[in-house]
Formats: structure tokens, C-alpha cells, sequence
């Protein structure tokens, strides 16, 4: 079996990364040993109909006694909550474990595989973002590895193979569509509409991903993630706004040579590249054509419209939990905002201060991420009249 994966672990099966990581699976003939998702129970159960996992688990505890009825006559184990996620993380049987759940909940997930000796394929950047320090220290000492599943995370390592010593490397470059409000104002965003925010130009996510980009949030925690990933420093990484999302990110040698990694927008690509990684073999991922595109354009981030950019480089400045408090400040703002509670203005506003309320601590554990995260969520709810 390609890269010695046999049985993989997928937490967040039901989401856009998860249900394009089953695609993937399934053209590489992979065994699933355990699924998980958050509320959605009816295709949760189609999944292990279809997989029959050893494992599968609905995070939502109040949807649990429904979803073990579904699945009765099944052979198929069923967990819930937190404990539930951990578990299917530390599976047994699973050689990777796919994390794509979204938000802080994959933080504990992520350091429990880690633990348990099971290389990781990251898609929930806000685990690197909260408790970077904590998760990469757990991979080294377990000897696991741990590839990148964001399609820019996974450009730069494509890019960095076969590269000369860390020391010849100059800068990392990490490309943005820019969402849906590229090139608007401050005044121009103040009365934009929640359908408005979700309507992506490029890519197909989940509601609280695709809001980040409008936000240009998730552009700043991909910032972050680079950072922990590939042990660079917060000024040798920049952004540029590319429009079409051909090119996925690039890399910078000390003598000014540019290597990046193109392709069709299409998560699958990165996806079975940490599934397979280092061989890459035929996918179902459409060819890239770029005389279809005839031109690639690039442009500066405009980090004074997009106070969320800003307030994720800030957080790098300053250090310690400023990360986790900015990340768990925006997970409420998000939901807030796609409920209607708050502008769109509001969750830039509300990240900034969140971070700047806290203190540039380092995390001695991970109750301490856990404790800037909650303070961040109290502060903003706080100012919801």
C-alpha cells in the first residue's frame, strides 16, 4: 500500500475535507477504520454503511441516542463528545489520522494522535494556530509525522522537496484569493449580507472556513500554522492576494529564485499528497490547462480593510496565547455574524481586541491554550447587546 497506509483514521468525514478525503480513499483503496462529524448524523450513517468503520463518532452528545439507533444494525462501535474524538484519533487500527474537523475542538484530537504514535494529515489549522508549541513538541518526541493538508501548506511542502539546507531558504509566499470583497473599502463592507460573505469565488468550504475568507482570518491562521510548520519566523512569510487560486503558494531561495506549486483549485490534490506522500501516483483531480486562464494576476493584501490579517500578524508579534485568544475570538465572531448578531466589520474588531486583552504568555499545557481560548469566546459575547 502507497506509504504504508492501510487504515485511516478521518475525524470530520461529513465536511468538505473529510467527504473529499473518502474520494481520495477510495481511489486508493485505503480501509477507513473510523469516522467522525459533528452534528450530521444521516450522512454520518451512510458513511459506515458504505465503510463499515470500527469506529464512529457524532460529537454532538445530544444527537448520540438518535445515531446509535441508526447504526444498531451495524458492527460498527458508536462514541460521542470529546471523548468520542480522542478516541477515534488514537484508533488502534489507524496507521494516519486525517484531521479535518474545524475550530479548537481538533486541538486535543491532535495531541492525543501525536501521543499514540499515528503520523497526522492537518487540516484543522487552528490546532498550530492555539497550540502550536504543544503539538509540534508532542510530534518530536513520538517520532510521528505530520503533513499538511491545507492546499497552501501543502504547496510550500511540495515546493521544499529536494530543497538544499533550511538556510538557503529566503521567504515563504502564501497565496489568497481574497475572498469575495476583494478590493472594497472599509466603508464599502459595513452593511455586506451573510450570503453576501459565503459566496466564494473560488473555492467550496463550510460556512465558518468560507466566512474566514472573507474576513481574510483564515489567510492570517495559515500565517500562523507556516510559522510552526516549517519553523519560520513570522517576517520571512507574506502574502499575496492571487485571484484565480492556480498558484497554491511559493517558496524563495537566498538568491532570489521563485519555486511555487500550481494546480486546479481542487482540495484533493493536497489531500492525497499527505495521504501518499512521498510518491504521488494518477488522481481524479482535472488537468491544469493554463491557457485556459490566459493570465495570473497578483496583488498586495490590504491589511488595513482586513483588520483579521492584521491581528494574526500582530498575535505572531506579540507571542504566547495572543494566537489561541485571536483564534477563539473569531470562532465566535464568525458564528455570531453568520447569525446575524453582529456586522461583518464587527469580527475584525473583535478579534483585535480579543488578542490585545491577552497576555503574551507561553502555554505551559494545553489547559492553558483551552483557558485563553474561553476568555477570548466570554470576552466577545460579552459585547453581543
Amino acid at each position: 500500500m502507497i506509504n504504508n497506509v492501510k487504515n485511516i483514521s478521518i475525524l470530520g468525514s461529513t465536511g468538505s475535507i473529510g467527504t473529499q478525503a473518502l474520494d481520495v480513499v477510495d481511489n486508493l483503496g485505503i480501509r477507513v477504520s473510523a469516522i467522525t462529524a459533528n452534528t450530521n448524523i444521516k450522512i454520518l450513517e451512510e458513511q459506515v454503511r458504505k465503510y463499515k468503520p470500527a469506529l464512529a463518532v457524532v460529537f454532538d452528545e445530544e444527537k448520540y441516542s438518535d445515531f446509535k439507533a441508526l447504526i444498531s444494525d451495524t458492527d460498527t462501535k458508536p462514541m460521542c463528545g470529546m471523548d468520542g474524538l480522542i478516541e477515534a484519533a488514537s484508533f488502534g487500527e489507524a496507521d494516519l489520522v486525517l484531521n479535518s474537523v474545524v475550530g479548537m475542538v481538533g486541538l486535543e484530537p491532535t495531541l492525543a494522535a501525536a501521543t499514540a504514535g499515528k503520523d497526522i494529515a492537518l487540516a484543522n489549522k487552528e490546532t498550530l494556530v492555539a497550540g502550536g508549541s504543544l503539538v509540534m513538541k508532542a510530534v518530536e518526541d513520538n517520532g510521528v509525522k505530520l503533513y499538511p493538508v491545507d492546499s497552501e501548506h501543502s504547496a510550500i511542502f511540495q515546493c521544499l522537496q529536494g530543497s538544499p539546507e533550511k538556510n538557503a531558504l529566503k521567504r515563504l509566499i502564501l497565496t489568497a484569493s481574497g475572498g469575495p470583497f476583494f478590493g472594497r473599502k472599509t466603508e464599502e463592507l459595513k452593511d455586506v449580507t451573510v450570503e453576501q460573505a459565503l459566496n466564494h469565488p473560488n473555492w467550496d468550504m463550510g460556512a465558518k472556513i468560507t466566512i474566514d475568507s472573507a474576513t481574510m482570518m483564515n489567510k492570517g491562521l495559515e500565517i500562523i500554522e507556516a510559522s510552526w510548520l516549517f519553523d519560520m519566523p513570522a517576517d520571512k512569510i507574506d502574502v499575496v492576494v492571487h485571484r484565480e487560486s492556480v498558484i497554491h503558494s511559493m517558496i524563495e531561495y537566498v538568491d532570489n529564485s521563485v519555486i511555487a506549486q500550481l494546480g486546479v483549485p481542487d482540495m484533493r490534490i493536497p489531500i492525497q499528497y499527505a495521504i501518499t506522500y512521498p510518491e504521488r501516483i494518477p488522481s481524479p483531480v482535472a488537468q491544469l490547462s493554463l491557457t485556459d486562464y490566459a493570465k495570473l494576476t497578483f496583488f498586495e493584501p490590504d491589511y488595513d480593510t482586513f483588520k483579521c490579517l492584521r491581528a494574526c500578524k500582530k498575535a505572531i508579534e506579540r507571542g504566547g496565547l495572543c494566537a489561541a485568544a485571536a483564534n477563539g475570538a473569531n470562532e465566535v465572531a464568525n458564528a455570531l455574524f453568520r447569525k446575524r448578531k453582529i456586522s461583518f466589520l464587527d469580527i475584525g474588531d473583535l478579534v483585535m481586541e480579543a488578542m490585545f486583552r491577552q497576555d503574551n504568555v507561553e502555554a505551559g499545557d494545553v489547559s492553558d491554550v483551552l483557558k485563553a481560548d474561553k476568555e477570548a469566546r466570554e470576552f466577545v459575547l460579552s459585547q453581543v447587546r
